[in-house]
């Protein structure tokens, strides 16, 4: 079966692209930029390739062109032209839309190459926090609005992945263990998103800390179990799509009564987190609006 989508509608090319509809409607018939299919009832269907020059034409306007200079260019000059820019290794935009094409084509390759043309000129935390958590946040508004499947995502994911724990397993061979305090790091009962806690993990582990990585799925009750091996625990998790958000400060009241004392605290980030209501958090649970601002508080 082939799993590679390749045609799409206008508003699969806006959400990907980041260029509203109706501005793409005015630029096919003001510059003819895009030449779309038409489905027998007149509905705009576009090709791989036409996505592909969309995302060009969105960097290159990212660097000051304009779509009426644009427009007068050869596809072979618009590809030219997207070499020159990313010479300059801060083209993150252009990077972001290689792993969008890779996770479109299911592309292993396209996905190392990129990586490995960002990893000459930055770190990999630098990567992380650039290119991953833009990437992953437009790939979260793509799932949401149908553009993209699960296998697209899940693809995408297991190769950034991969990438997580590589980096991790170099660190952990480099860095002396400081076990002053214990970081304990899993996801809530039916949470499968786990690339945000696995950078924790990277993050943790690159200034010299001690974890306990339980990962997808872990019921909180569970938890408590460490305390008989360990004290000083921060237990952190990551709210992508669970608990439920009418749910979550019952939840973090929960947890809090299960895991705290003995010297331990609960640390919470992720999107579901901005939904814990401030004046309801126990007294040792920390919220966090970031991945930046958790890391500093490590």
């Amino acid at each position: 079966m082939n799993n590679v989508k390749n045609v799409f509608s206008i508003k699969d090319l806006e959400n990907l692209s980041g260029i509203k509809a109706h501005t793409i409607r005015i630029w096919e018939k003001r510059y003819n930029v895009l030449q779309p299919m038409r489905t027998d009832t007149n509905i705009r269907l576009y090709s791989l390739s036409s996505l592909q020059k969309l995302l060009n034409i969105a960097l290159l306007l990212d660097y000051g062109y304009k779509i009426s200079k644009i427009s007068t260019f050869a596809d072979e000059k618009i590809t030219e032209l997207i070499r020159e820019v990313v010479l300059n290794k801060n083209a993150k935009n252009h990077a972001v839309n290689a792993f969008k094409m890779a996770m479109m084509n299911f592309d292993q390759k396209l996905f190392s190459n990129t990586y490995d043309w960002l990893s000459e000129e930055k770190s990999f935390k630098e990567i992380f926090r650039q290119v991953f958590i833009p990437l992953m946040e437009d790939i979260g508004l793509l799932w949401q609005t149908d553009t993209i499947t699960p296998a697209h995502e899940h693809f995408i994911s297991c190769l950034i992945l991969k990438k997580i724990l590589v980096n991790i397993e170099k660190v952990e061979g480099d860095m002396p263990v400081n076990d002053s305090r214990v970081y304990v790091l899993s996801l809530p009962l039916n949470e499968i998103h786990e690339l945000g806690l696995m950078y924790l993990h990277y993050e943790i582990v690159s200034k010299g800390f001690r974890v306990i990585y339980l990962g997808q799925s872990m019921p909180f009750g569970y938890l408590k179990d460490l305390k008989k091996h360990y004290s000083s625990i921060v237990y952190l998790s990551y709210f992508t799509i669970q608990p439920e958000r009418d749910s979550v400060n019952d939840y973090v009241n929960s947890m809090a009564s299960e895991l705290l004392g003995d010297g331990s605290e609960i640390w919470l980030t992720g999107e579901l987190a901005k939904y814990i209501d401030p004046n309801l958090i126990p007294e040792g649970v920390k919220v966090f609006g970031s991945i930046s601002d958790l890391i500093e508080k490590v």
